[in-house]
């Protein structure tokens, strides 16, 4: 376990890197401290170390490796997520973003962590471009990370999710409060559209379109957009190759 906070300035992105194998930590280390605007402050082999260094250094941004010995990524996921929710009003913690590493496209392990909280998922193999634009778009919170990897993964999985939603009727209830236009937003969320290309789809403003993403993760519950696709699916909304 490493922690690097005292080499982060306020402006850039703090980044936690878990995993348990050196040689992966140390190359994202050097590709994300390379850029201008990302810092790594911390790096764990584990779920409890990353638990632990997270206690005593903020973060913004994990990558989050799924199976590891000890505690895995999911357990870990859950616990920061849970953390997160329950730290006080305007906290940095509030704003903690996990992104779940894998080496396996349509794996349920990173289902289970998406509905653990995490932002999304990424494969270790992705173009370093991607992994870092993945950094980026989570922390801004306005995109779903790659969106025909998820979509992928989620029409994989989609028998499981419409099980589980038939045990919610909360998500259901939800989406029945959504009104027309929040619910055509819901839709084109759920289909990995970004702000901008919702915007130019229904000829509004990105402004208008944020509004609408804000009224939609209030009245789903959603902490983010990979949360409302989830319940997109669950409910039935969106169906697989839909």
């Amino acid at each position: 376990m490493t922690l690097l906070e005292e080499h982060a300035p306020a402006d850039r992105i703090r980044v936690a890197l878990v995993d348990d194998q050196q040689l992966v930590r140390s190359g994202f280390g050097m590709l994300i401290n390379s850029q201008p605007d990302l810092d790594v402050v911390v790096e764990a082999g584990n779920g409890l170390e990353a638990l632990q260094a997270l206690g005593a250094v903020a973060a913004d941004v994990v990558l989050m490796d799924v199976r590891m010995p000890g505690m895995d990524g999911i357990e870990a996921t859950r616990r920061l997520m849970e953390s997160a929710l329950a730290a006080p009003a305007g906290s940095a913690r509030t704003e903690l973003r996990v992104v779940v590493l894998t080496t396996f496209d349509l794996d349920e392990y990173a289902l289970a962590a998406i509905q653990a909280g995490a932002s999304g998922f990424l494969l270790k193999d992705a173009p370093p471009e991607e992994l870092l634009e993945a950094i980026r778009t989570v922390h801004r919170g306005d995109a779903v990370i790659a969106p025909s990897t998820t979509r992928r993964l989620l029409d994989h999985v989609a028998p499981l999710l419409r099980t589980q939603g038939s045990e919610r009727p909360e998500h259901h209830a939800a989406v029945q409060r959504l009104t027309a236009r929040e619910r055509e937003v819901f839709q084109l969320i759920a289909q990995g559209q970004s702000n901008p290309e919702i915007a130019a789809g229904l000829f509004v403003s990105e402004a208008t379109v944020k509004t609408h993403v804000g009224h939609i993760l209030a009245k789903l519950g959603a902490r983010d957009r990979v949360q409302v696709v989830v319940i997109a699916y669950e409910t039935g909304v969106v169906t697989p190759g839909g």
